[in-house]
């Protein structure tokens, strides 16, 4: 567990936590509440951090969970003894006086993990964001919250993905194979999500739920280092991105927003998208986020990241040595590649420091940029 990319920008960066206790029932889990952790990301002055030591970027249960249901090769142990088990962000550090800097919310993916697009966080951080990632409970491979409570992922997460299961997968699977436009892809995925999807997209509303339930807190506790005059902007990988999308079709507090690689579950078909939003894809997964493209009155980027597989627009394309599981291509590649895509984005529609995105496509990138489609 040695590579991480360093944060380029000109603070260093800060990191806390905090978990909202919801009156929601838990549906994965009857006769409980719903809990809600959110890690915080905040820029801080680097002369500030001076001794102070870096977060540990993951406990033995997380380090467990990620074995079983990412295949990840993690000597927990030995990078312990090693001392590579850390984060480049500094637990309660400092804030900067006086300073209040955009926000942008972040969700992680189903089966996945808070911290899961750290990397991808603090970089955004380190250029003068507060970025909150938000926790999934019992859609998550593990999910802490701040009273010490582990929640693993619920089965019925895993079984239930696609009802019934083998058809839904090899419906997805055609469609991933299929030719049309943009519009007839969506069209078809509709079809799909509605006949199989129906659990996966009763999830969508439940993160829309927690991401707004963090929000509400950070407003209440966070607004000394947060300019909530700028609207809010979302990010978020698999269904987290998807959950970033309903946000800005049916939240007004969101300005702009990002999915990466996120099927587009929901309940969406015949909104219009009236935010900026960047669509970032594999090449397998392009024609299941289409949606992205039709139906907005709004500038949309997509962006297809070539040689890569899904779970590697995460932290994981630096831990997981697998071509086959991550992608082949180059983990600081598509670090940075992905990173200018979230801060051109966000430096136009939050920070409105840019006249528009200064995106171009490369030897690693296909980029396309759709001019509103609707009035």
């Amino acid at each position: 567990m040695t590579r991480r990319p360093a944060p380029t920008g000109e603070y260093a960066v800060g990191t806390m936590t905090y978990t909202v206790y919801d009156d929601r029932d838990e549906v994965l889990a009857p006769g409980t509440k719903r809990s809600i952790p959110a890690r915080v990301y905040y820029p801080v002055d680097k002369a500030s951090i001076q001794g102070m030591n870096k977060l540990r970027y993951m406990s033995p249960e997380m380090a467990k969970a990620l074995k079983k249901y990412m295949h990840a090769p993690i000597n927990y142990e030995k990078s312990e003894a090693a001392g590579e088990n850390f984060s480049e962000c500094y637990e309660n550090a400092p804030k900067v006086a006086d300073n209040r800097f955009p926000l942008i919310m972040f969700s992680h993916g189903l089966g996945s993990y808070r911290e899961a697009n750290s990397f991808l966080c603090i970089e955004l951080a380190s250029h003068g964001y507060v970025v909150i990632s938000v926790g999934h409970p019992y859609d998550g491979i593990c999910t802490e919250l701040d009273d010490g409570t582990k929640v693993e992922f619920s089965k019925e997460c895993s079984k239930r993905q696609y009802e019934p299961f083998w058809p839904g997968v090899f419906s997805i699977l055609k469609l991933t194979k299929t030719k049309g436009t943009d519009r007839e892809l969506a069209e078809k995925f509709d079809v799909l999500q509605k006949k199989y999807c129906k659990f996966i997209n009763s999830r969508i509303d439940e993160w829309v739920k927690d991401t707004l339930s963090a929000l509400k807190y950070a407003k209440e506790n966070l607004a000394d280092i947060i300019d909530f005059e700028c609207g809010v902007g979302v990010s978020g990988h698999s269904l987290g991105g998807a959950t970033a999308y309903m946000l800005c079709l049916e939240n007004d507090e969101f300005v702009c927003g990002a999915n990466i690689d996120g099927a587009l579950f929901g309940n969406n078909m015949g909104k219009t998208q009236n935010r900026p939003f960047v669509q970032i894809s594999c090449q397998a997964n392009r024609n299941a986020e289409t949606r992205a493209f039709i139906d907005h009155s709004a500038p949309v980027i997509g962006a297809v990241f070539q040689k890569m597989q899904h779970l590697g627009f995460s932290d994981m394309k630096h831990l997981i040595p697998v071509k086959a599981i991550v992608g082949a291509l180059d983990a600081d590649v598509m670090h940075e590649n992905i990173c200018k895509l979230h801060l051109e984005l966000f430096d136009t529609y939050l920070k409105k420091n840019k006249d528009h995105p200064e995106v171009q496509g490369n030897e690693f990138i296909q980029i396309k940029q759709y001019q509103p489609d609707v009035q």
